[in-house]
């Protein structure tokens, strides 16, 4: 009886592991969902830590507006995820050079809620600043959080009264996957031949867009690929759960993300920073300046030796508590300043 007992409690045992490969195999949603809830812990420490540098007053803020409703464009429906939140200057009534800022997450995770000290932090140096929430995998597939955020700037753009932004004096912005989905905006925007492959209408033009600043990005998807151990997991994972492509390094999205092949010397004046001890700032941020330096784009750099003490870990810049994350916001005002600030020249 015993060991009846104990060959069903086996078979029911082998049933459940096999069940639990073939679901992780057949499924992108699995590990998205393991994955997303990581990056949703880190995300509430990392936001823990820049809140008590965020001001208390002095900045307004207009929360949760939907950008999609009466879209007509492919791929775009209003939900929670097509959402932006508007910070400005208390008392502002003019239009202000406007930050439009786009999160991170592995493309799978992520809220403009989680950057809002740094979005206030902005604002109160004497800007609008806009974050932007889009549909990432596995919920859509891509090239949907492409044509949202598009979308999101085509809105702004149409309410740029009602929000106190100056249409010609704007910078995107963004971290991680929001960096690269940065860059890929950039390069729509300012490489006609890339926006008809995409077929997708730019609606900001070169002339609004005065800059980018791109932090801890990847801009060679492929260099993600078949990496060891359970990062490489988690890159395969989030990239099969965001393109939905099982065969990633024939992948025709992955070759459309890596904007290090597609930019060209029309590509904005750039910001781009990473810290020494986040590997995609060997693999991704400085190969990117590089490129871009080589076309002729002016560009500013903030990188750290090897050595540099403590390591600076995959979006350092958030972490106010470090010395490194306040030079990195000093740098980036500086650079919003020059492009958009009251001191630069429209």
């Amino acid at each position: 009886m015993r060991k009846k007992w104990l060959w069903r409690t086996l078979a029911v045992l082998a049933g459940i592991v096999v069940v639990t490969v073939v679901a992780f195999t057949v499924s992108p949603w699995p590990s998205a969902l393991i994955i997303r809830q990581v990056f949703q812990d880190g995300a509430k420490k990392v936001a823990a830590i820049m809140e008590p540098y965020a001001p208390t007053s002095g900045v307004d803020s207009v929360l949760d507006v939907q950008y999609a409703e009466g879209s007509t464009e492919p791929y775009v429906t209003p939900s929670s995820f097509t959402q932006l939140d508007v910070f400005y200057p208390t008392g502002t009534t003019e239009p202000l050079g406007t930050v439009i800022w786009t999160h991170g997450g592995a493309w799978i995770s992520g809220n403009k809620s989680n950057d809002r000290s740094y979005f206030e932090i902005l604002a109160s140096k004497g800007y609008t600043v806009v974050g932007l929430n889009y549909t990432y995998g596995p919920e859509a597939q891509y090239p949907t959080a492409v044509f949202e955020l598009n979308q999101a700037h085509k809105f702004l753009l149409e309410n740029s009264d009602k929000f106190h932004i100056n249409p010609d004096a704007i910078v995107l912005a963004g971290d991680s996957a929001g960096a690269q989905l940065t860059s890929q905006l950039a390069t729509i925007i300012t490489k006609p031949s890339y926006a008809a492959g995409m077929k997708i209408t730019p609606a900001l033009s070169p002339e609004q867009l005065q800059g980018v600043v791109l932090n801890c990005g990847v801009y060679e998807v492929t260099s993600l690929l078949g990496q060891k151990g359970i990062l490489g997991w988690g890159d395969d994972a989030s990239l099969w759960a965001y393109t939905g492509d099982r065969d990633l390094v024939n992948s025709a999205a992955v070759a459309e993300m890596s904007t290090i092949h597609h930019v060209d010397g029309n590509f904005p004046e750039t910001y781009i920073s990473g810290g020494n001890a986040d590997p995609l700032t060997a693999e991704n941020s400085k190969p990117f300046a590089a490129k871009l330096q080589s076309l002729g784009v002016n560009v500013t750099e903030l990188f750290w030796p090897d050595d540099y003490t403590p390591p600076l870990p995959h979006e350092y810049q958030f972490r106010l508590n470090l010395d490194a994350a306040q030079t990195a916001l000093t740098q980036t005002l500086a650079f919003l300043d020059e492009r958009i600030g009251s001191s630069s020249a429209q």
